[in-house]
């Protein structure tokens, strides 16, 4: 069976989702395919749920324009939609003066990305707003929040679907190719179909390489090399003390360490660390318990051991590995590989539920 379509979006994340919402709502007949049987599976649930200011990354990336423009639309959209979400802000902690040293570093960053709202608290602050922090120094990022994903997910899925878009769950992408009349997408399932697409945007986070590889004409050159950073989060079994997000100082190019984040119960969890996988694996090594109690006690003292628990694991989809600094978003389109209506998404790690919309945005300019 063959037939042909506008737009084919190839996975259904949150990214994925946005892109499809902001297509559909420009008019275009859109249809996004998903291997697995429902939306957001992979990455875009097994991440902190955090809104991001859009500190750390460096001036002038895609990363620190797309978030810092996706915070205000995500922001405005939850509003708007009546997503749950909360805007709790985030304390970054100096647990010694090396690391207070660190912590101007990242004022002055976000400054030059556009986060106005940063500032250093007083001591008396501080006690007052975590009095369980252990700390040296520490700024406060107001803008900084979280979110229920799997609800901002629906709210996109519906918004695509009000619109037009059509979604096949459990309908891998299989091959493609390059032709004259356009992209020819083979998709597997229950009833296997070629597809042949003027626009195919390749989302599918994790597997977005191994996607552009498999399309014939697509410069294997300029694909870049899949990393998998896997993620585990512990919760806390005892009574949770913190009222903001807490994220240490951290060194490190690829992580921003083992910092608390909040559910919108109040539940408090600890992570990320990251461990480099060779392949896609979510089983949860407890082995890393002792580093997480280490980590954590630096600026959580009271800490008591059994108080972690086991939570989930995710995997961040990289293309830099771990003796190179953390790469930035990669979105590639006929400018880039030459390929007319092929736009590749590669790298979408963190910020990318913070960036969502300003992504989506980005490529329907691109279509």
């Amino acid at each position: 069976m063959s037939q042909s379509i506008d737009c084919l979006v190839i996975g259904a994340g949150v990214v994925g989702l946005a892109i499809a919402k902001n297509l559909a709502e420009s008019g275009k007949e859109v249809f996004v395919i998903e291997s697995e049987d429902t939306i957001g599976t992979q990455t875009s649930s097994r991440n902190s749920e955090v809104i991001h200011a859009g500190i750390y990354y460096p001036k002038n990336s895609l990363k620190a324009k797309l978030c810092v423009e996706g915070k205000k639309l995500l922001y405005q959209y939850c509003q708007d939609r009546n997503v749950p979400h909360s805007r709790i802000g985030k304390i970054i902690v100096a647990t010694d003066l090396a690391e207070s040293a660190i912590l101007k570093d990242f004022l002055k960053r976000g400054l030059s990305n556009g986060v106005t709202d940063l500032r250093f608290l007083e001591e008396t602050e501080i006690r007052e707003m975590e009095p369980a922090l252990k700390f040296e120094s520490a700024i406060f990022s107001p803008s900084t929040g979280i979110i229920d994903s799997h609800n901002l997910m629906l709210s996109f899925q519906g918004d695509a679907e009000n619109k037009g878009a059509i979604f096949a769950f459990r309908s891998p992408f299989l091959s493609g190719e390059v032709t004259r009349n356009g992209l020819l997408i083979n998709i597997g399932g229950d009833d296997p179909v070629s597809i042949l697409c003027t626009t195919v945007i390749n989302c599918a986070g994790l597997k977005s390489p191994n996607v552009a590889m498999n399309i014939k004409g697509c410069p294997n050159e300029l694909i870049p090399r899949p990393y998998y950073g896997k993620a585990h989060y512990y919760t806390l079994s005892s009574k949770n003390p913190f009222k903001h997000l807490i994220y240490p100082v951290n060194t490190s190019s690829t992580s921003l360490g083992v910092h608390v984040t909040l559910d919108l119960a109040g539940q408090a969890r600890f992570g990320p660390d990251i461990t480099w996988i060779p392949n896609l694996d979510y089983d949860f090594d407890n082995s890393r318990e002792s580093m997480f109690y280490e980590a954590i006690r630096k600026y959580f003292p009271q800490l008591k051991n059994g108080d972690l628990q086991p939570g989930y694991t995710g995997i961040r989809p990289k293309i830099s590995g771990p003796d190179s600094p953390a790469a930035d978003f990669c979105i590639q389109s006929a400018d880039d590989h030459g390929v007319r209506g092929l736009i590749n998404l590669y790298g979408i790690e963190s910020p990318g539920l913070t960036a969502s919309l300003a992504i989506a945005e980005h490529v329907t300019k691109l279509c």
